[in-house]
């Protein structure tokens, strides 16, 4: 223990000595944030003197991404924010011939560019530049989308409280879409980090957990599906790399006022506005939601299902000198919604003289991260940064707790549950010739607060549970339970007998995590390496140290404009935070122990290896293909399960996981105002038991292999986009293939003779399932009994055949789902220069199908897709 003390105290002033002793020699300069560099030059001709007023523009052909400046009386242009990719740089000027070259940005250390006019005539002056199959690919080892303004401005989403995770479902493959805007990346349960410029963000980040980034505050994004390089840890299946929008540089106030109303009843209304210089900027953005379906619901018609949420955003830039620069991002956001109801909640179909149930919940967020970047030289860049993010969680029972009883509510519960993360990070970056280095420490400390109130609200509960020995520890007739038994445990918060009360919960923890890395690029001729080397130390319920190494080959074969890689990564697997005391110190509590198995140990600390293979090829200049396969292998693997039947999840480990599947991604760049982007994936999540860490759960526990409830055989999207001329309409189109995660307790039959017992599920859950035996269909108050096997069928969900169900090769899933999705719109109706007018469609389900993301899923239950709805959204831009 005194060896592990001494390491962490080393780390610890290793990351000092890191962010310190490197602030020397600094030249004049523009450094930029984490996830974004900046572009910068002088224009003369070929006498050497400056040209002002020359157009100076970027491009990537793949993401779409623009940009356009103009050179200061001295021949000045310069580009800041610029995500990290390839571009093309076109400079033209009145009687001068046009230059154009290749700008690859792939650090914060600035790319300087002179450029040399020639004297020319003035038709060379006007350029249009088309991509050919070299620029549309990139000589890189790791897998991932880049996704720019253009298309998150015009793809239909589903969800517009979650509008970010909706955006990475449909945009990159791998992703396994499911409720609430939780998304499931490369057969990992939730294991997604976001880096918020530089920031990295690895708690969830769906709306029944936390509050997400607002999609109006993003410039770009880039998701990484591949090995991740060495400067990301911890969630690492998939890294949503944001670029957030900034005001330096504006020099005129520069926004948009929009609002919207659309099916449910759903308002939303907001702004945005950029304004600077050339020394300061600021970019502001608020907005706020009101939807009459803001969850999911269990139930196809959204019961008891009101929320709204409100966001604010706001990141400054300030120039100190021409070395250093100081950058802020403020955001809060505060959600309340209630917890949507199915029938069996409902007082008249459950006869619950308490009434029907009234769940609520409210999440506030909160972030401030401010950084300092310095120029130590022309190649070399320092950043030293902060941070803090706070969740605070409150779930609200109903007002009579005894209403919250249902078929899958036998407790009542509260909660007040906070996060809080805070810590340091600081990175070098040194590009010079064939190197691209990058070295970095984090020290975070999660602050962690459970504080829980239950009690029974099923009266048939103590009647049913048993001693270890099968035994049962509670006369029903009499209400006195055996002394020493589970019953005698749970009795005095048993609320439906005489004396009950609520139980309460309290827990804190810290979880404290350094991380030290290097890295680098190496680009030779048609070769590239990404070398690495990554460090954690974890210390929070459970402790571990991981080495983590991490390798990366591509070769650009160019006469055919073929990229071939390969990748490896070694990571340290952290257990999730949400409801982590719960879960690591349940076993010591008799109350919680009395209700569900558990395993007596703290959540441990995972590691994983992960290799990837793949290759990108371009087709002429109008087609480009990436395809990746993967093979993941995790031991001590995490997923989530449930408390009880209360809303409260938490994380659990599995011994081990296995995760192989391919990937594909084809993009059409803009061709005549058309463009496409078609992702598919096929990615298996194997799941070996015993359970080693958390509380217990129902599934798995065999001894067997078999599918998590979030592996899915494939999936895939289709986005379209057509803008015939520039200022004119445009149209967007989806198609979203989704051929179902693996669901819950679905009956099948084990023979081909024995009846199939379909009392396990209610007549509400039959009809959410679309069970049928032959021409026999459930209702709300009759529901099916039993069928023969060669009856029995479903709507919602696939039954396997009659004696085939098998947890690994053929377990139940959810049925087949096609989604189709339309925005239609103008972004300059009255074709203004200065103000312009826009004006948005969108159909979300254009066919109505009654589909379902899940069914009885051991994490999250039973979620319906939207419903078609339709929404309106008009805007004014300056």
């Amino acid at each position: 223990m005194l060896h592990g003390v001494r390491g962490y105290g080393l780390l610890l002033s290793l990351s000092f000595l890191l962010s310190i002793s490197l602030l020397l020699f600094a030249v004049p300069a523009h450094a930029q944030l984490g996830n974004s560099g900046s572009i910068e030059g002088v224009v003369k001709d070929q006498s050497g003197a400056s040209v002002p007023g020359a157009k100076v523009e970027i491009t990537n052909p793949v993401s779409h991404f623009h940009r356009e400046a103009t050179t200061d009386n001295d021949g000045n242009f310069r580009f800041t924010n610029v995500p990290f990719n390839p571009y093309h740089l076109v400079v033209t000027a009145p009687g001068f011939g046009s230059i154009t070259q290749d700008v690859d940005v792939r650090s914060t250390v600035p790319v300087n560019l002179p450029v040399a006019l020639k004297v020319g005539s003035a038709a060379s002056t006007t350029v249009t530049v088309e991509a050919n199959g070299g620029d549309l690919i990139e000589n890189e080892s790791t897998f991932h989308t880049d996704v720019d303004q253009g298309l998150i401005d015009r793809l239909p989403l589903e969800s517009q409280s979650s509008s970010v995770t909706s955006l990475v479902t449909l945009v990159s493959p791998g992703v396994a879409a499911d409720s609430n805007g939780n998304m499931h990346g490369l057969g990992d349960h939730a294991q997604n980090s976001f880096s918020v410029d530089g920031q990295q963000i690895t708690d969830q980040t769906s709306k029944v957990f936390s509050n997400q980034i607002p999609a109006d505050s993003i410039q770009s994004l880039e998701v990484i599906s591949g090995a991740p390089p060495a400067e990301f840890g911890d969630k690492t299946s998939l890294v949503i790399k944001v670029t957030t929008k900034s005001g330096l540089g504006v020099t005129k106030p520069t926004g948009t006022i929009y609002s919207s109303y659309g099916s449910f009843g759903t308002v939303n209304a907001g702004f945005d506005l950029a304004y600077g210089n050339q020394k300061w900027g600021n970019f502001i953005s608020a907005n706020g939601l009101r939807s009459g379906r803001f969850l999911d619901p269990p139930e196809f018609t959204a019961i008891h299902d009101k929320g709204n949420q409100e966001n604010i955003f706001d990141r400054i830039d300030y120039q100190i000198s021409q070395k250093d620069t100081l950058h802020g991002n403020f955001q809060y956001t505060r959600s309340w919604f209630q917890t949507p109801n199915t029938f069996d909640n409902l007082a008249q179909f459950n006869g619950n003289p308490a009434g029907s149930t009234d769940e609520r919940s409210k999440i506030g967020t909160f972030n401030i991260a401010p950084v300092w970047t310095r120029l130590i030289s022309s190649s070399a860049v320092f950043t030293l940064g902060a941070f803090v993010r706070r969740d605070q969680y409150n779930y609200y029972p109903s007002p009579n707790p005894l209403a919250d009883f249902g078929p899958i509510n036998a407790e009542t519960i509260a909660q007040d549950r906070n996060l809080t993360n805070a810590g340091l990070r600081s990175d070098i970056s040194y590009v010079k010739g064939i190197h691209n280095i990058k070295a970095g420490a984090t020290y975070q400390h999660t602050f962690l607060n459970e504080n829980d109130s239950l009690g029974i609200v099923d009266p048939n509960l103590l009647p049913t549970t048993t001693n270890p020995d099968g035994t049962n520890c509670f006369e029903a007739t009499t209400g006195v339970a055996q002394p020493g038994s589970p019953c005698a445990t749970l009795l005095p918060f048993d609320l439906t007998r005489p004396g009950g009360a609520l139980f309460a919960f309290r827990g804190h923890a810290d979880v404290k995590e350094i991380s030290l890395y290097v890295q680098d690029t190496i680009t030779k001729n048609n070769w590239s390496f990404n070398l690495g080397i990554r460090g954690d130390m974890y210390r929070g319920l459970s402790s571990a140290n991981q080495a983590e190494p991490r390798l990366g080959i591509a070769y650009n074969i160019k006469p055919s404009n073929t990229v071939l890689r390969i990748s490896y990564a070694r990571t340290l697997e952290t257990p999730f935070n949400e409801n982590l005391i719960i879960s690591s110190r349940g076993c010591n509590v008799d109350v919680i122990a009395a209700l569900i198995p558990c395993v007596p140990a703290s959540a441990p600390a995972g590691f994983r290896n992960e290799f990837h293979a793949g290759l990108q090829q371009a087709f002429g200049k109008y087609l480009v293909v990436d395809a990746e396969y993967i093979w993941k292998y995790t031991h001590n693997a995490f997923d989530f399960s449930i408390l009880g039947n209360t809303p409260v999840t938490f994380p659990i480990v599995w011994h081990n996981s296995k995760i192989p599947g391919w990937l594909l991604r084809a993009s059409v760049p803009n061709f005549h105002g058309f463009s496409a982007l078609v992702v598919m994936s096929s990615v298996a999540a194997r799941y070996f038991p015993p359970q080693v860490g958390g509380l217990g759960v129902t599934v798995g526990q065999s001894g067997s292999v078999f599918r998590i409830d979030h592996d899915e055989k494939f999936n895939q999207t289709t986005h379209l986009q057509y803008q015939p001329w520039s200022r004119g309409p445009w149209l967007g189109f989806n198609w979203r293939y989704d051929s179902g995660l693996v669901a819950g307790a679905v009956p099948f039959a084990t023979d081909t003779t024995t009846p199939v017992d379909l009392t396990v599920l209610t007549a509400d859950q039959q009809l959410q399932a679309g069970i049928f035996c032959g021409n026999q269909f459930p209702t709300l108050t009759s529901p099916l009994t039993s069928c023969a096997p060669s009856q029995l069928g479903a709507t919602r969900v696939s039954i396997p055949a009659a004696g085939t169900e098998n947890d690994d090769h053929n377990p139940p899933r959810v049925a087949p789902r096609h989604l189709f999705d339309l925005a239609v719109g103008h972004d300059n109706l009255f074709h203004g220069d200065r103000y312009k007018w826009s004006l948005r469609f969108t159909v979300v389900n254009l066919t109505n199908q009654e589909v379902l993301y899940n069914f009885l899923s051991t994490f999250s239950g039973t979620h319906f897709v939207s419903p078609r709805s339709e929404s309106v959204e008009l805007g004014f831009h300056f």
